[in-house]
Protein backbone atom coordinates (compact mmCIF):
# COMPACT_ATOMS: atom_id res chain seq x y z
CA UNK A 1 0.00 0.00 0.00
CA UNK A 2 1.01 3.45 -0.57
CA UNK A 3 3.32 5.94 1.40
CA UNK A 4 2.06 9.45 2.48
CA UNK A 5 2.37 11.42 -0.30
CA UNK A 6 1.77 15.39 -0.83
CA UNK A 7 -1.95 15.75 -0.91
CA UNK A 8 -3.76 18.47 -3.04
CA UNK A 9 -4.99 20.84 -0.66
CA UNK A 10 -7.97 22.23 -2.90
CA UNK A 11 -11.24 21.72 -1.05
CA UNK A 12 -13.95 19.85 -3.01
CA UNK A 13 -16.61 22.07 -4.05
CA UNK A 14 -17.88 20.05 -7.08
CA UNK A 15 -18.55 16.43 -8.40
CA UNK A 16 -16.67 17.64 -11.67
CA UNK A 17 -13.53 18.38 -9.59
CA UNK A 18 -13.23 14.73 -9.32
CA UNK A 19 -14.10 13.88 -12.66
CA UNK A 20 -10.91 16.03 -13.79
CA UNK A 21 -8.72 14.71 -10.99
CA UNK A 22 -9.08 11.03 -12.73
CA UNK A 23 -9.14 12.52 -16.34
CA UNK A 24 -5.90 13.86 -15.54
CA UNK A 25 -4.15 10.93 -16.35
CA UNK A 26 -4.65 10.65 -19.64
CA UNK A 27 -1.57 10.58 -21.69
CA UNK A 28 -0.99 10.86 -25.63
CA UNK A 29 0.27 7.60 -26.81
CA UNK A 30 3.16 8.11 -26.83
CA UNK A 31 3.98 8.83 -23.52
CA UNK A 32 2.79 5.71 -21.86
CA UNK A 33 4.70 4.43 -19.74
CA UNK A 34 4.75 1.18 -17.50
CA UNK A 35 5.43 1.07 -13.58
CA UNK A 36 5.43 -2.29 -12.06
CA UNK A 37 5.40 -2.97 -8.15
CA UNK A 38 6.13 -5.92 -5.99
CA UNK A 39 6.00 -7.21 -2.40
CA UNK A 40 7.77 -10.02 -0.66
CA UNK A 41 8.08 -11.55 2.68
CA UNK A 42 10.79 -10.96 5.03
CA UNK A 43 12.19 -13.81 6.96
CA UNK A 44 14.92 -14.60 9.33
CA UNK A 45 17.38 -17.27 8.22
CA UNK A 46 17.56 -18.83 11.58
CA UNK A 47 14.19 -19.92 12.21
CA UNK A 48 12.43 -18.14 8.95
CA UNK A 49 9.94 -16.03 11.23
CA UNK A 50 8.98 -12.85 10.13
CA UNK A 51 11.05 -10.30 11.46
CA UNK A 52 10.00 -7.36 13.71
CA UNK A 53 10.10 -3.72 12.72
CA UNK A 54 12.29 -3.78 15.46
CA UNK A 55 14.87 -4.47 16.58
CA UNK A 56 16.81 -5.87 13.95
CA UNK A 57 14.34 -6.13 11.35
CA UNK A 58 12.63 -3.78 8.94
CA UNK A 59 13.44 -0.88 10.07
CA UNK A 60 16.97 -1.83 9.95
CA UNK A 61 16.45 -2.46 6.88
CA UNK A 62 15.05 0.14 5.46
CA UNK A 63 18.05 2.14 7.43
CA UNK A 64 20.66 0.28 5.91
CA UNK A 65 19.06 1.46 2.21
CA UNK A 66 18.56 4.68 2.94
CA UNK A 67 22.22 5.03 2.80
CA UNK A 68 21.98 4.21 -1.11
CA UNK A 69 20.92 7.61 -1.70
CA UNK A 70 16.93 7.08 -0.87
CA UNK A 71 15.02 9.79 1.15
CA UNK A 72 13.41 8.19 4.18
CA UNK A 73 9.19 8.74 4.09
CA UNK A 74 8.54 9.17 8.51
CA UNK A 75 5.16 8.19 10.27
CA UNK A 76 5.38 9.84 13.73
CA UNK A 77 8.82 9.62 13.50
CA UNK A 78 9.37 6.11 12.58
CA UNK A 79 10.70 5.31 9.15
CA UNK A 80 7.95 3.21 6.91
CA UNK A 81 8.83 3.63 3.62
CA UNK A 82 11.49 5.86 0.70
CA UNK A 83 11.61 7.58 -2.37
CA UNK A 84 13.73 8.28 -4.82
CA UNK A 85 13.72 9.10 -8.89
CA UNK A 86 10.10 8.50 -9.16
CA UNK A 87 10.51 5.61 -7.39
CA UNK A 88 9.25 4.32 -3.49
CA UNK A 89 9.77 1.31 -0.94
CA UNK A 90 6.71 1.19 1.08
CA UNK A 91 5.71 -1.44 4.06
CA UNK A 92 2.41 -3.70 4.05
CA UNK A 93 1.05 -3.91 7.10
CA UNK A 94 3.20 -7.01 8.79
CA UNK A 95 6.47 -6.04 7.13
CA UNK A 96 6.42 -7.01 3.56
CA UNK A 97 8.36 -5.00 1.38
CA UNK A 98 7.18 -3.41 -1.40
CA UNK A 99 8.86 -1.40 -4.49
CA UNK A 100 6.73 1.00 -6.34
CA UNK A 101 8.62 1.18 -9.39
CA UNK A 102 9.08 4.10 -11.04
CA UNK A 103 7.86 5.49 -14.40
CA UNK A 104 10.04 3.46 -16.89
CA UNK A 105 9.48 3.03 -21.25
CA UNK A 106 10.29 -0.92 -22.01
CA UNK A 107 10.31 -3.65 -19.92
CA UNK A 108 14.32 -4.15 -20.74
CA UNK A 109 14.12 -0.96 -18.29
CA UNK A 110 12.09 -3.07 -15.82
CA UNK A 111 14.19 -5.98 -16.06
CA UNK A 112 17.20 -3.44 -15.19
CA UNK A 113 15.10 -1.72 -11.77
CA UNK A 114 14.50 -5.32 -10.80
CA UNK A 115 17.65 -6.53 -10.56
CA UNK A 116 18.99 -3.24 -9.18
CA UNK A 117 16.30 -3.31 -6.25
CA UNK A 118 16.84 -7.11 -5.02
CA UNK A 119 20.67 -7.00 -5.16
CA UNK A 120 20.37 -3.69 -2.46
CA UNK A 121 17.88 -5.22 -0.77
CA UNK A 122 20.13 -8.60 -0.33
CA UNK A 123 23.27 -6.15 0.42
CA UNK A 124 21.09 -4.42 3.26
CA UNK A 125 19.05 -7.52 4.52
CA UNK A 126 22.27 -10.17 4.99
CA UNK A 127 24.30 -8.54 7.86
CA UNK A 128 21.25 -8.83 9.63
CA UNK A 129 20.59 -12.48 8.49
CA UNK A 130 17.39 -11.90 7.12
CA UNK A 131 16.02 -12.61 3.71
CA UNK A 132 12.70 -11.99 0.93
CA UNK A 133 10.85 -14.24 -0.63
CA UNK A 134 8.27 -13.67 -3.16
CA UNK A 135 5.10 -15.42 -2.47
CA UNK A 136 1.39 -15.12 -2.74
CA UNK A 137 0.45 -16.06 0.62
CA UNK A 138 2.95 -16.40 4.07
CA UNK A 139 3.92 -20.48 4.19
CA UNK A 140 4.43 -21.05 7.46
CA UNK A 141 3.08 -18.29 10.09
CA UNK A 142 -0.06 -17.63 11.24
CA UNK A 143 -1.83 -14.65 11.37
CA UNK A 144 -1.13 -14.21 14.93
CA UNK A 145 2.62 -14.12 14.63
CA UNK A 146 2.52 -11.75 12.01
CA UNK A 147 4.23 -8.13 13.17
CA UNK A 148 2.49 -5.13 12.77
CA UNK A 149 4.47 -2.07 11.02
CA UNK A 150 3.91 1.52 12.70
CA UNK A 151 1.94 3.23 10.03
CA UNK A 152 -1.39 5.27 11.18
CA UNK A 153 -3.55 3.59 8.57
CA UNK A 154 -2.63 0.22 9.35
CA UNK A 155 -4.15 0.15 12.98
CA UNK A 156 -7.49 2.00 11.38
CA UNK A 157 -7.60 -0.64 8.83
CA UNK A 158 -7.06 -3.28 11.31
CA UNK A 159 -10.20 -2.61 13.23
CA UNK A 160 -12.20 -1.85 10.21
CA UNK A 161 -11.46 -5.18 8.44
CA UNK A 162 -12.82 -7.35 11.17
CA UNK A 163 -16.60 -5.67 10.95
CA UNK A 164 -16.49 -6.67 6.99
CA UNK A 165 -14.74 -9.84 6.24
CA UNK A 166 -13.13 -12.80 7.78
CA UNK A 167 -10.04 -12.95 6.04
CA UNK A 168 -9.16 -8.79 5.87
CA UNK A 169 -6.50 -9.18 8.31
CA UNK A 170 -4.81 -12.40 6.41
CA UNK A 171 -4.75 -9.92 3.57
CA UNK A 172 -3.30 -7.18 5.03
CA UNK A 173 -0.74 -9.34 6.82
CA UNK A 174 0.25 -12.47 5.02
CA UNK A 175 -0.78 -11.83 0.98
CA UNK A 176 1.92 -10.90 -1.25
CA UNK A 177 1.33 -9.19 -5.32
CA UNK A 178 2.18 -8.06 -8.46
CA UNK A 179 1.66 -5.82 -10.28
CA UNK A 180 1.98 -3.17 -13.19
CA UNK A 181 0.24 0.25 -13.89
CA UNK A 182 -0.75 1.89 -16.92
CA UNK A 183 -1.80 4.34 -18.71
CA UNK A 184 -4.98 5.29 -20.89
CA UNK A 185 -5.12 8.14 -23.61
CA UNK A 186 -8.65 8.77 -23.42
CA UNK A 187 -12.25 7.75 -21.06
CA UNK A 188 -13.00 5.50 -23.65
CA UNK A 189 -9.41 3.89 -23.51
CA UNK A 190 -9.53 3.94 -19.96
CA UNK A 191 -13.05 1.87 -20.01
CA UNK A 192 -11.72 -0.75 -22.86
CA UNK A 193 -8.76 -1.70 -21.23
CA UNK A 194 -10.87 -1.63 -17.86
CA UNK A 195 -13.32 -4.39 -19.64
CA UNK A 196 -10.34 -6.55 -21.24
CA UNK A 197 -7.61 -6.71 -18.09
CA UNK A 198 -10.78 -6.93 -15.32
CA UNK A 199 -12.48 -9.60 -17.07
CA UNK A 200 -8.99 -11.45 -17.84
CA UNK A 201 -7.97 -10.96 -14.04
CA UNK A 202 -8.72 -14.31 -13.45
CA UNK A 203 -6.53 -15.82 -16.40
CA UNK A 204 -3.86 -14.15 -14.76
CA UNK A 205 -4.60 -14.90 -11.32
CA UNK A 206 -4.35 -18.81 -12.34
CA UNK A 207 -0.98 -18.28 -14.67
CA UNK A 208 0.82 -16.44 -11.50
CA UNK A 209 -0.55 -19.11 -8.83
CA UNK A 210 1.96 -19.10 -6.03
CA UNK A 211 0.46 -19.82 -2.78
CA UNK A 212 -0.38 -23.34 -2.44
CA UNK A 213 0.49 -23.77 1.59
CA UNK A 214 -0.86 -22.27 4.89
CA UNK A 215 1.02 -22.56 8.00
CA UNK A 216 3.31 -25.54 6.77
CA UNK A 217 0.92 -27.62 4.58
CA UNK A 218 -1.33 -27.55 1.59
CA UNK A 219 -4.27 -25.62 1.69
CA UNK A 220 -5.62 -27.40 -1.57
CA UNK A 221 -5.63 -23.85 -3.14
CA UNK A 222 -3.08 -22.72 -5.83
CA UNK A 223 -3.61 -18.97 -5.06
CA UNK A 224 -4.84 -18.82 -1.25
CA UNK A 225 -4.02 -15.24 -1.83
CA UNK A 226 -6.62 -15.04 -4.53
CA UNK A 227 -9.08 -16.91 -2.57
CA UNK A 228 -8.38 -14.35 0.27
CA UNK A 229 -9.53 -11.57 -1.47
CA UNK A 230 -13.04 -13.27 -2.18
CA UNK A 231 -13.92 -12.68 2.01
CA UNK A 232 -11.87 -9.27 2.50
CA UNK A 233 -14.01 -6.21 1.99
CA UNK A 234 -17.40 -6.55 -0.65
CA UNK A 235 -17.93 -3.00 -0.66
CA UNK A 236 -14.56 -2.57 -2.43
CA UNK A 237 -13.39 -6.02 -3.97
CA UNK A 238 -14.00 -7.60 -6.98
CA UNK A 239 -15.16 -7.13 -10.45
CA UNK A 240 -18.22 -4.99 -10.18
CA UNK A 241 -20.73 -5.29 -12.63
CA UNK A 242 -21.04 -1.46 -13.37
CA UNK A 243 -17.95 -1.67 -14.57
CA UNK A 244 -18.41 -3.35 -18.28
CA UNK A 245 -21.16 -1.30 -19.03
CA UNK A 246 -21.52 0.22 -22.24
CA UNK A 247 -21.47 3.73 -20.86
CA UNK A 248 -19.05 3.47 -18.46
CA UNK A 249 -16.61 6.12 -17.91
CA UNK A 250 -15.01 8.49 -15.28
CA UNK A 251 -18.04 10.09 -14.00
CA UNK A 252 -19.75 6.51 -13.32
CA UNK A 253 -16.53 5.60 -11.75
CA UNK A 254 -17.01 8.50 -9.39
CA UNK A 255 -19.88 7.70 -8.05
CA UNK A 256 -19.34 4.73 -7.33
CA UNK A 257 -16.23 5.43 -5.79
CA UNK A 258 -18.08 7.99 -3.56
CA UNK A 259 -20.32 5.45 -1.99
CA UNK A 260 -16.97 2.80 -1.37
CA UNK A 261 -17.25 3.34 2.93
CA UNK A 262 -13.93 5.06 4.06
CA UNK A 263 -11.08 4.39 6.26
CA UNK A 264 -9.39 7.84 6.97
CA UNK A 265 -8.11 10.92 6.05
CA UNK A 266 -4.61 12.46 6.26
CA UNK A 267 -4.59 15.88 9.02
CA UNK A 268 -1.10 17.27 10.02
CA UNK A 269 0.73 14.19 9.75
CA UNK A 270 -2.23 12.28 11.66
CA UNK A 271 -4.65 9.86 10.47
CA UNK A 272 -8.00 10.26 11.59
CA UNK A 273 -10.17 7.37 11.73
CA UNK A 274 -13.27 7.57 9.41
CA UNK A 275 -13.76 3.86 8.89
CA UNK A 276 -17.52 3.55 7.50
CA UNK A 277 -17.77 6.84 6.69
CA UNK A 278 -19.59 8.00 3.60
CA UNK A 279 -17.07 10.00 1.20
CA UNK A 280 -20.17 11.44 -0.67
CA UNK A 281 -21.23 12.43 2.27
CA UNK A 282 -17.53 13.92 3.97
CA UNK A 283 -17.98 15.73 0.54
CA UNK A 284 -21.06 17.64 1.83
CA UNK A 285 -19.64 18.80 4.84
CA UNK A 286 -20.72 16.26 7.16
CA UNK A 287 -17.65 15.40 9.20
CA UNK A 288 -16.33 19.00 9.10
CA UNK A 289 -16.14 19.37 13.07
CA UNK A 290 -13.85 15.70 12.89
CA UNK A 291 -12.03 15.64 9.78
CA UNK A 292 -12.13 19.73 8.30
CA UNK A 293 -13.44 20.09 4.78
CA UNK A 294 -12.76 17.09 2.07
CA UNK A 295 -10.23 17.42 -0.48
CA UNK A 296 -8.85 16.78 -3.76
CA UNK A 297 -6.56 14.95 -2.05
CA UNK A 298 -8.50 12.98 0.38
CA UNK A 299 -10.38 11.93 -2.78
CA UNK A 300 -6.97 10.80 -4.20
CA UNK A 301 -6.15 8.93 -0.78
CA UNK A 302 -9.81 7.48 -0.79
CA UNK A 303 -9.09 5.90 -4.24
CA UNK A 304 -6.26 4.14 -2.97
CA UNK A 305 -8.70 2.40 -0.38
CA UNK A 306 -10.64 0.92 -3.74
CA UNK A 307 -9.51 -3.06 -3.97
CA UNK A 308 -11.11 -3.90 -7.43
CA UNK A 309 -9.33 -6.66 -9.66
CA UNK A 310 -8.48 -3.63 -11.55
CA UNK A 311 -8.22 -0.53 -10.09
CA UNK A 312 -8.40 3.04 -11.62
CA UNK A 313 -6.54 5.75 -10.71
CA UNK A 314 -4.57 7.88 -12.90
CA UNK A 315 -3.82 5.10 -14.41
CA UNK A 316 -5.01 1.21 -14.68
CA UNK A 317 -3.34 -1.27 -11.71
CA UNK A 318 -3.86 -4.62 -12.51
CA UNK A 319 -3.75 -6.58 -9.13
CA UNK A 320 -4.62 -10.08 -9.81
CA UNK A 321 -1.39 -12.20 -9.56
CA UNK A 322 0.58 -13.57 -6.76
CA UNK A 323 3.91 -12.34 -6.16
CA UNK A 324 6.34 -14.99 -7.74
CA UNK A 325 10.20 -15.09 -9.11
CA UNK A 326 11.46 -12.37 -10.96
CA UNK A 327 10.94 -13.50 -14.19
CA UNK A 328 7.32 -14.08 -13.43
CA UNK A 329 7.12 -10.92 -12.33
CA UNK A 330 8.54 -9.46 -15.46
CA UNK A 331 5.96 -11.71 -17.59
CA UNK A 332 3.24 -9.97 -15.67
CA UNK A 333 4.30 -6.57 -16.81
CA UNK A 334 4.77 -8.15 -20.14
CA UNK A 335 1.12 -9.79 -20.52
CA UNK A 336 -0.35 -6.51 -19.62
CA UNK A 337 1.70 -4.55 -21.64
CA UNK A 338 1.29 -6.84 -24.63
CA UNK A 339 -2.62 -6.89 -24.77
CA UNK A 340 -3.31 -3.52 -23.54
CA UNK A 341 -0.64 -1.03 -25.33
CA UNK A 342 -0.86 -2.10 -28.77
CA UNK A 343 -3.90 -1.12 -30.85
CA UNK A 344 -4.39 -4.09 -32.56
CA UNK A 345 -3.88 -6.44 -29.61
CA UNK A 346 -6.44 -4.56 -27.58
CA UNK A 347 -9.20 -5.10 -29.99
CA UNK A 348 -7.91 -8.84 -30.22
CA UNK A 349 -8.48 -8.94 -26.45
CA UNK A 350 -11.47 -7.20 -26.54
CA UNK A 351 -13.04 -9.62 -28.85
CA UNK A 352 -12.17 -12.16 -27.15
CA UNK A 353 -13.34 -10.85 -23.86
CA UNK A 354 -16.79 -9.85 -25.99
CA UNK A 355 -17.48 -13.16 -27.05
CA UNK A 356 -18.61 -14.72 -23.56
CA UNK A 357 -21.29 -13.25 -21.61
CA UNK A 358 -19.10 -11.48 -18.59
CA UNK A 359 -21.16 -13.53 -15.43
CA UNK A 360 -18.72 -15.97 -17.05
CA UNK A 361 -15.71 -14.29 -16.31
CA UNK A 362 -17.00 -13.66 -12.71
CA UNK A 363 -17.61 -17.42 -12.18
CA UNK A 364 -14.08 -17.96 -12.97
CA UNK A 365 -12.88 -15.44 -10.40
CA UNK A 366 -14.38 -17.81 -7.80
CA UNK A 367 -13.36 -21.32 -9.56
CA UNK A 368 -9.52 -20.38 -9.85
CA UNK A 369 -7.90 -19.49 -6.70
CA UNK A 370 -8.78 -23.37 -6.19
CA UNK A 371 -8.63 -25.38 -9.73
CA UNK A 372 -6.07 -22.50 -11.52
CA UNK A 373 -5.98 -23.38 -15.30
CA UNK A 374 -7.62 -26.98 -15.30
CA UNK A 375 -10.51 -24.53 -14.11
CA UNK A 376 -13.37 -25.36 -16.86
CA UNK A 377 -13.84 -23.25 -19.93
CA UNK A 378 -15.89 -23.67 -23.08
CA UNK A 379 -15.53 -27.46 -23.38
CA UNK A 380 -12.12 -27.26 -22.40
CA UNK A 381 -10.04 -25.82 -19.58
CA UNK A 382 -9.08 -22.17 -18.60
CA UNK A 383 -5.64 -23.23 -19.81
CA UNK A 384 -7.35 -22.80 -23.73
CA UNK A 385 -8.64 -19.51 -22.54
CA UNK A 386 -4.90 -18.66 -21.57
CA UNK A 387 -2.97 -19.80 -24.36
CA UNK A 388 -5.22 -17.37 -26.83
CA UNK A 389 -4.49 -14.58 -24.27
CA UNK A 390 -0.38 -15.00 -24.19
CA UNK A 391 -0.36 -15.07 -27.84
CA UNK A 392 -2.37 -12.19 -28.20
CA UNK A 393 0.31 -10.53 -25.64
CA UNK A 394 3.08 -11.99 -27.62
CA UNK A 395 1.80 -10.48 -30.73
CA UNK A 396 1.29 -7.28 -29.32
CA UNK A 397 4.89 -7.10 -27.59
CA UNK A 398 6.26 -7.62 -31.09
CA UNK A 399 4.52 -5.20 -32.90
CA UNK A 400 5.99 -2.48 -30.23
CA UNK A 401 9.66 -3.47 -31.15
CA UNK A 402 10.85 -1.79 -28.40
CA UNK A 403 14.38 -3.56 -28.68
CA UNK A 404 17.10 -4.19 -25.76
CA UNK A 405 21.30 -3.94 -26.55
CA UNK A 406 20.95 -7.43 -28.19
CA UNK A 407 17.79 -6.60 -30.30
CA UNK A 408 15.47 -8.57 -28.77
CA UNK A 409 11.98 -7.35 -28.64
CA UNK A 410 10.06 -7.29 -24.90
CA UNK A 411 8.37 -11.07 -26.16
CA UNK A 412 10.92 -12.63 -24.70
CA UNK A 413 9.35 -11.93 -21.09
CA UNK A 414 6.44 -13.99 -22.20
CA UNK A 415 8.56 -16.71 -22.11
CA UNK A 416 7.42 -18.51 -18.58
CA UNK A 417 3.96 -17.71 -19.60
CA UNK A 418 3.86 -19.63 -22.97
CA UNK A 419 5.45 -22.57 -21.49
CA UNK A 420 2.91 -22.70 -18.23
CA UNK A 421 0.14 -21.93 -21.10
CA UNK A 422 1.58 -25.33 -23.26
CA UNK A 423 1.17 -27.54 -20.10
CA UNK A 424 4.66 -26.51 -17.55
CA UNK A 425 3.53 -26.56 -14.29
CA UNK A 426 2.88 -23.18 -12.25
CA UNK A 427 4.26 -21.39 -9.43
CA UNK A 428 2.12 -23.27 -7.15
CA UNK A 429 2.32 -26.77 -8.85
CA UNK A 430 6.28 -26.89 -8.87
CA UNK A 431 5.97 -25.88 -5.05
CA UNK A 432 3.48 -28.76 -4.11
CA UNK A 433 5.61 -31.22 -6.28
CA UNK A 434 8.65 -30.33 -4.23
CA UNK A 435 6.66 -30.25 -1.04
CA UNK A 436 5.39 -34.19 -1.71
CA UNK A 437 8.75 -35.00 -3.21
CA UNK A 438 12.73 -33.78 -2.08
CA UNK A 439 10.84 -31.80 0.54
CA UNK A 440 9.42 -34.76 2.10
CA UNK A 441 6.71 -32.43 3.53
CA UNK A 442 8.85 -29.41 4.91
CA UNK A 443 7.75 -26.20 3.68
CA UNK A 444 10.48 -24.18 5.52
CA UNK A 445 12.98 -25.06 2.45
CA UNK A 446 10.60 -23.05 0.31
CA UNK A 447 12.42 -20.20 1.45
CA UNK A 448 16.15 -21.20 0.45
CA UNK A 449 14.25 -21.76 -3.04
CA UNK A 450 12.14 -18.51 -3.23
CA UNK A 451 14.70 -16.10 -1.77
CA UNK A 452 15.34 -13.52 -4.26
Amino acid sequence: MSNPGEADATPITSFRQLIDHIAGGCKPRGRFMIGTEHEKFGFRRSDFAPPPYEPDGIRAVLERLAQGGWTPILDRGNPIGLSRDGASISLEPAGQFELSGGLLETLHATRGELAAHFEAVRAAASPLDLGFAPLGFHPLATRAAMPWMPKGRYAIMQRYMQRVGTLGLDMMTRTCTVQTNLDYESEADMAEKLRVSLALQPVATALFANSPFTEGRPNGFLSYRAHVWTDTDPDRTGMPALFFDADFGFARYVEWALDVPMYFVLRDGRYVDMAGRSFRHFMQGDYVQEAGRATVGDFADHLTTVFTDVRVKRFLEMRGADAGTPEMMLAESALWVGLLYDSAALAAAAALVRSRPVSEFHALRARVPREGLAAPWQGGTLRDLARDVVMIAADGLRARARRDAAGRDEEIYLAPLHAIAEGAPTQAEHWLARYHGPWQGDVRRIFAEAEV
